[in-house]
């Protein structure tokens, strides 16, 4: 249950987050919203980290190169959301987001990607995700 919370909030917050970054590249700039944005989230996470002193460090060494692009992926998540709610609005850039989110992930789970162990999909996921695309089409017309 507590999964789904977190789940419901990061989903809530990347809104917001989308909404606030769009106002303020409106005064400043994509880019600069996108730096922003990432500048303030890392003074923020330094913050908790320090406080909650639950940090491993020491297995820094052991991540793989490949998954500390993850901030670079930000930057650029930041930018095509700030890009697409100025665009196509908040729903319509919300919807298709969760529609990316959830065929890269079903790519990920059928095929094992990132040391994820596989998944097998079967009728109802396919018809899932269908839904969400044609709710996508019906959004915007």
């Amino acid at each position: 249950m507590r999964g789904l919370l977190f789940a419901f909030l990061g989903g809530a917050f990347i809104t917001l987050q989308g909404v606030a970054n769009s106002r303020i590249s409106q005064g400043i700039g994509t880019w600069q919203a996108a730096t922003l944005t990432q500048l303030t989230g890392f003074v923020t996470a330094l913050l908790i980290v320090m406080v909650m002193r639950q940090g491993k460090w020491r297995q820094f060494k052991e991540v793989k190169p490949l998954y500390l692009t993850g901030g670079a992926l930000a930057a650029v998540i930041i930018f095509g959301n700030v890009t697409a709610i100025h665009l196509t609005g908040v729903t319509l850039t919300s919807s298709v987001l969760l529609v990316a989110q959830l065929l890269m992930t079903f790519l990920i789970d059928i095929n094992g990607w990132f040391g994820v162990a596989k998944q097998k999909m079967r009728l109802p996921q396919f018809i899932g995700i269908m839904m969400m695309v044609a709710s996508v089409i019906i959004l915007r017309y």
